[in-house]
């Protein structure tokens, strides 16, 4: 089977060969005390912000997932008023996680499949947080970059926070202009799930400092002061997913030696061929009509005679791609382009649809 799954998704080629040595250098028993794991979180921090461009400033913590990822960052910079714009169930779980939190939670909501006209967006003054999903993997709209760089400097004294769960390691984000950025390893990395990542500035860091300060729970072992004590030993606070860990630090060294011009080449290659196709296809349209706003990495379809008959049909042929989220399950299928997959594999999929 060939897994075009948004998440858990296709493993990336190299990941069985890394298990193997993994558990032949007895990884998962590792102490997380040791010095041996902390040379597996430093190489695997260090090929990290090569990738991705992450600069000093900017610290990296490991948590179980994304959803947690948004909760620990409501707590820790969020004392009352959050701001989130929406247009699909991640986006929307987020604001949800905020208001779940006891905060002060604002939206700007659009219709799903849509993206943002933020040059007619006023952020309240009081807000302290804002928060969006760069790639919202419900729908597969996909916000630009430069937009959100715009805005930010509108709002400097706002933190911005970028889900990016299902757009890294493709997506390109100048850390300079964003706060934190959060992302889980079974999407684009084509890792087994169970890791999440955080990428926190230090503006969030002093944020949270002075909550702690004012009485204000932030959270117990992974709060941010937490993590970050330990992070910058290369530990965490808890016994962690080391297998996770170590296979993220293996996969990264491999896409470093492939290089992320040619992995983001390939994926937007792919993505056009996606694209092209639906585009002509009598019956199964696009979901995302404006082009700017339709996602790399996640691609959705319409399929108006119900998702169901062609999502068992390339079952049988050999492919696993996904239902519509949520309300979107029966008329819809979405198709994942990740770094796993080849070429040669969206071909296939093009030529048994």
């Amino acid at each position: 089977m060939i897994y075009f799954t948004p998440g858990p998704s296709q493993l990336y080629p190299t990941v069985k060969k890394h298990m193997t040595s993994a558990l032949r250098n007895e990884v998962p028993s590792l102490s997380h005390r040791s010095a041996k794991y902390q040379e597996i979180v430093s190489s695997t921090v260090v090929g990290l912000r090569t990738l991705l461009t992450i600069p000093k400033t900017h610290s990296i913590f490991f948590v179980a997932s994304g959803t947690e990822a948004m909760e620990r960052i409501v707590e820790n910079c969020v004392t009352k008023n959050s701001f989130h714009f929406i247009n699909g169930a991640f986006s929307k779980r987020f604001f949800q996680t905020s208001i779940e939190l006891k905060k002060n939670a604002k939206k700007h909501e659009v219709a799903m499949g849509q993206g943002f006209d933020f040059e007619e967006q006023i952020i309240p003054k009081q807000t302290e947080l804002v928060c969006f999903t760069q790639n919202e993997t419900s729908t597969g709209v996909s916000l630009p970059m430069d937009k959100l760089y715009e805005l930010k400097k509108q709002n400097a004294k706002m933190l911005f926070v970028l889900d990016i769960v299902s757009s890294a390691p493709y997506v390109h984000v100048d850390f300079r202009s964003i706060d934190v950025a959060f992302f889980s390893v079974q999407k684009g990395f084509g890792l087994p799930a169970g890791l999440g990542v955080m990428i926190v500035g230090p503006d969030a860091i002093e944020k949270a400092e002075f909550l702690a300060k004012k009485g204000t729970n932030i959270g117990s072992y992974h709060n941010f002061l937490s993590l970050k004590t330990f992070a910058d030993k290369y530990q965490t606070p808890e016994t962690p997913n080391v297998l996770g860990q170590y296979l993220l630090g293996k996969v990264i060294g491999d896409m470093l030696k492939k290089g992320m011009t040619n992995i983001r080449k390939e994926t937007e290659e792919k993505a056009a061929l996606l694209y092209r196709f639906f585009d002509r296809h009598n019956r199964y349209i696009p979901f995302v009509k404006e082009k700017m706003f339709r996602s790399k990495t996640v691609i959705t379809v319409v399929i108006p005679d119900g998702s169901k008959s062609v999502v068992q049909k390339l079952k049988e042929r050999g492919f696993v791609v996904d239902r519509g989220y949520g309300e979107l399950k029966e008329t819809q299928i979405r198709i994942a382009n990740f770094p796993a997959t080849s070429k040669a594999a969206v071909n296939k999929l093009i030529a048994r649809m």
